[in-house]
């Protein structure tokens, strides 16, 4: 079971982010990721890192681990700046990145509309989501496709990449597991190492933890989940 980090980018400087994958790489953890958000999640006043800057300041100090987005939005920015920046970024770390996208949903939707960014209906985004899923693959990269509902699933499903589930339980996992691969990312609530082998057990080839995460605990609890 491979095992991974979103780096703590709501912050003003990306100290505690670089410092953060640093500390993943040594402890042994498979690979560092970072949201797409203008901010946290129903807090626009709290600042947020833009996800590829701090990855590719990431994938210059560190030499091992996976680095990519958990997930980057399509429709945020046009469909060719998404691919130029993932494209950038495995020039960076060649073979090493991830590139995890979605669709976003009303959650998110704020951010789009106060930067006066459309935010498209759903249908639309899907079909963005398909194109780029497909151009990704095409540059050679590994793509997940955030999970955002039957027809999001389809997405991954049909374009051959992983489903990405967020906080899923390890009932939902297997079921989604039969079908596509799954990696799944969330905060941790309890020791790791029953979480993780949980989910390895369920059919997860990753498991991905939200910052603060013990990153010694989380690299003996993937080296011991087959």
């Amino acid at each position: 079971m491979r095992t991974g980090v979103l780096l703590p980018i709501f912050q003003e400087r990306a100290d505690a982010a670089l410092d953060a994958a640093e500390r993943a790489e040594l402890a042994g953890v498979d690979g560092v990721f970072c949201y797409d958000h203008l901010w946290p999640i129903g807090q626009p006043g709290r600042p947020a890192l833009a996800p590829f800057p701090v990855l590719a300041l990431v994938a210059a100090r560190t030499r091992r681990v996976a680095v990519g987005t958990l997930v980057g939005r399509v429709g945020l920015v046009p469909d060719a700046v998404l691919l130029a920046e993932l494209a950038a970024l495995a020039t960076i770390a060649p073979g090493r990145v991830v590139a995890g996208m979605g669709t976003g949903d009303r959650l998110s939707a704020g951010e789009n509309e106060a930067y006066g960014v459309h935010f498209e209906p759903a249908r639309v985004r899907r079909a963005r989501l398909r194109r780029c899923v497909r151009a990704a693959r095409d540059l050679g990269l590994t793509v997940w496709v955030g999970d955002g509902g039957p027809q999001t699933r389809r997405v991954a499903l049909e374009e051959g990449a992983a489903l990405n589930v967020w906080e899923a339980s390890p009932a939902d996992v297997r079921r989604e597991s039969l079908a596509t691969e799954v990696t799944w990312g969330g905060a941790a609530s309890g020791p790791l190492g029953p979480t993780v082998a949980r989910l390895a057990e369920s059919g997860a080839t990753w498991a991905v933890f939200a910052w603060p995460v013990d990153v010694e605990e989380l690299a003996a609890a993937g080296a011991s989940a087959h």
